[in-house]
């Protein structure tokens, strides 16, 4: 497909072209079951998926792309999820974590040879923040960054990023290092063209990872040199612009997520209905119609999901104070993933306990979603304490009455009023903290879904899944009000061998 056609054919053109070559290399070309448990995709796959050009919706339009939508954008996702969800994850990485800030916040001279690199030479950039020794800690990274004749100096070690040793380019963040050897709190983005030998990454490791086989993880050194027009400028500080841009990728989670769950729902559902046991098909039973309805609802919200960051999360809106929405998103939307995985397992029955079956590869690759970019209890924790925050702020101890009157749950709070009609105790745990996070979470997709059929979405299935919500958050609140906590007994060896005893 030539740069041309990319930008004049019509989106469900070129989507489809995608699906259609997905379908041929996936099955006709090649066996995805066989080299779903390989590392790495095999070279002539991954040559032809790329000679259709997706990245190129995420490469504004001045630059030969189709101009940055995130429709489009999300519609790539959920197409190559369905089928790959490591392809699919592959390519959010390129969009959110590369292209799209790119896009933002590089320098026009800068942008040019990478667009063109990505459209031509079928290249990939991923972002580099995680350290070995802070995980999540990302503020008290020690990868540094001094300035001499006109070139950055990056030294530090970075570890568990997508597309180790595989990407040409990489953001990376540091602090600067002043004179006294002492590290600034800001934090500096730059890239770094990895086919230069003076920004080259070392890979001293590569690791086992235990899913997404298809894509390389592993421990970089870095002792780079950068030129001074590669450093990323636009924010106010870098630590909005890594706000921005993390919220932005959390917003567009739904997307990988969306062809992955509906996979999921109908392999569950052609399964069930062919699988007969005791005369009768498996659909016929009653909690296998409500397992199946769950993945459903996981499906309705993630398509308002989609719907909502395909208006919200363009790089021409700043989404540095977008915490509870973008955290709500990647939250809930990744803990329905895994849902869906193990739901699908578990009717599988024993088939479903291959390496090769999608649901069993599903549970690993999607596990790894609620750790990434921020492990889903901390994003729960900060949504109630951003929440609690504001509460606190208009003195309102009430949790219904703070949720109907909030821009992100005015139009669903109402069908959880009887089980969020209690005053928040303002000094939880943090373990009631990830509960009531739980809760907040469901009531703004719940918002997102309502919003969705207002738009037109099957009324029964936004029924339903407003349904299926308020079970999730009633169990939810009788967590959060249990008033017993369980403690952990760290040396409990002594008197606690039950062989003694008999």
């Amino acid at each position: 497909m030539s740069i041309k056609d990319i930008t004049n054919i019509s989106y469900d053109t070129f989507l489809k072209d995608f699906k259609d070559t997905l379908k041929s290399v996936f099955y006709e070309k090649d066996d995805i079951q066989k080299f779903s448990q390989l590392r790495g995709f095999p070279s002539l796959v991954f040559r032809d998926i790329m000679a259709k050009k997706p990245l190129s919706v995420a490469i504004p339009t001045e630059y030969g792309g189709r101009g940055v939508k995130v429709k489009e954008c999300l519609g790539v996702l959920e197409a190559a999820s369905y089928e790959s969800l490591p392809l699919s994850l592959t390519f959010g990485i390129n969009i959110a974590l590369f292209l799209e800030p790119v896009a933002k916040y590089a320098k026009p001279e800068v942008k040019a040879p990478i667009f063109k690199r990505f459209l031509e030479e079928r290249n990939m950039g991923g972002l580099m923040i995680t350290e070995p020794s802070f995980g999540s800690d990302a503020l008290s990274m020690e990868t540094s960054n001094t300035f001499k004749d006109g070139k950055y100096h990056i030294e530090g070690y970075k570890h568990w990023q997508g597309l180790t040793g595989l990407a040409d380019y990489w953001l990376i963040t540091s602090r600067k290092k002043g004179e006294d050897g002492r590290l600034g709190r800001d934090i500096d983005f730059f890239i770094a063209d990895n086919q230069d030998p003076e920004q080259r990454v070392i890979v001293d490791e590569y690791y086992n990872n235990a899913g997404l086989y298809a894509i390389p993880y592993g421990n970089n050194k870095l002792d780079l040199k950068v030129p001074e027009n590669q450093k990323l400028e636009g924010g106010s500080t870098g630590i909005k612009l890594m706000l921005d841009l993390l919220h932005r990728s959390r917003m567009q989670f739904p997307g990988m997520a969306m062809g992955f769950i509906k996979r999921m729902m109908d392999e569950a559902i052609e399964h069930c209905n062919n699988r007969i046991v005791g005369g009768k098909n498996l659909l016929a039973l009653d909690k296998v119609r409500e397992q199946i309805a769950n993945i459903q609802s996981a499906f309705t919200v993630c398509s308002a999901m989609c719907a909502r960051s395909a208006e919200h999360s363009g790089i021409d809106n700043e989404l540095a104070m977008d915490q509870v929405e973008a955290n709500s998103m990647k939250s809930v939307i990744t803990d329905m993933m895994q849902f869906s995985a193990q739901t699908l397992v578990q009717l599988s029955g024993s088939s479903g306990y291959k390496e090769e079956n999608i649901g069993a590869r599903g549970i690993m690759d999607s596990r790894a979603f609620m750790i990434f970019e921020g492990s889903n209890e901390m994003l729960y924790t900060q949504i109630s304490e951003a929440v609690m925050k504001l509460m606190k702020r208009k003195k309102v101890t009430n949790l219904f009455d703070f949720l109907k009157e909030y821009d992100l749950t005015i139009k669903s709070s109402e069908f959880f009023k009887d089980i969020l009609n209690f005053n928040l105790n303002m000094e939880l745990p943090q373990r009631k903290m990830v509960d009531l996070g739980r809760i907040i979470g469901r009531v703004v997709s719940a918002n997102f879904v309502i919003d969705l059929g207002i738009k037109g979405f099957r009324s029964d299935l936004v029924s339903e899944c407003i349904t299926s919500l308020k079970h999730e958050v009633t169990a939810c609140v009788s967590s959060l009000t249990f008033q017993e906590n369980t403690n952990l007994i760290t040396d409990y060896k002594q008197d606690s061998t039950w062989l003694n005893l008999v």
